[in-house]
């Protein structure tokens, strides 16, 4: 019996076999753009929770700014100044009583933005680092606690332009600040940790 395959049989199963190939490659091409866009789709609903957390924070905030006595505008004074964000800082604690660290920085969000600031570092890594190492420096000792005062005593460290640009928007009320290797978020008026993601920036 003759074991090589007439031309026919030989050309139906190399087609056969391409077309195997071809299904395994688009199979797994799909596969992969599955879990892309899971991912992108799971990314779309930390930032949006973030943003949900950081209105519902800014309601609180306004809510607080409404029961103290506002200073008003313009003045010289420090000690108004030093007064009034006291009394800020007070009512909002009053109202955020029992808060403790990832209250806006769910799991979910923390890993979303440790995925935004690594995206930062790889495009523009060599700037950011000049950045903190020119702009204030000393923070690496601040001690911070959320819902807490930032120590007035203390610098804050001018935020990279390139890794602010990378992060979520934030409204007048709340801002973003590098303290050591942490990402602090830090009510303006109120001189307040809101939340802290510890260890995002490389070392």
């Amino acid at each position: 019996m003759n074991r090589q395959l007439s031309k026919p049989w030989a050309r139906a199963l190399a087609a056969l076999f391409a077309a195997g190939l071809i299904s395994c490659a688009c199979g797994q091409k799909a596969a992969a753009q599955s879990d892309a866009n899971a991912g992108s789709s799971a990314d779309a609903v930390a930032v949006q929770d973030f943003e949900n957390r950081v209105a519902d924070y800014v309601k609180l905030h306004k809510a607080a700014s409404g029961s103290v006595s506002r200073v008003k505008k313009p003045t010289d004074s420090a000690e108004k100044i030093e007064h009034y964000q006291h009394a800020l800082r007070e009512a909002i604690q009053a109202r955020r009583q029992g808060v403790t660290q990832g209250n806006i920085f769910t799991p979910p969000i923390c890993a979303q933005f440790r995925r935004l600031v690594g995206a930062a570092y790889r495009s523009d890594s060599s700037h950011i680092r000049t950045s903190l190492r020119t702009s204030e420096p000393g923070t690496a000792k601040v001690q911070i606690r959320v819902n807490h005062r930032y120590p007035d005593d203390e610098p804050l460290q001018t935020m990279p332009p390139s890794l602010l640009l990378n992060l979520p928007n934030l409204s007048p009320e709340l801002e973003y600040r590098i303290v050591g290797r942490n990402l602090v978020l830090r009510d303006v008026e109120a001189n307040m940790i809101v939340d802290v993601i510890p260890r995002i920036i490389p070392q």
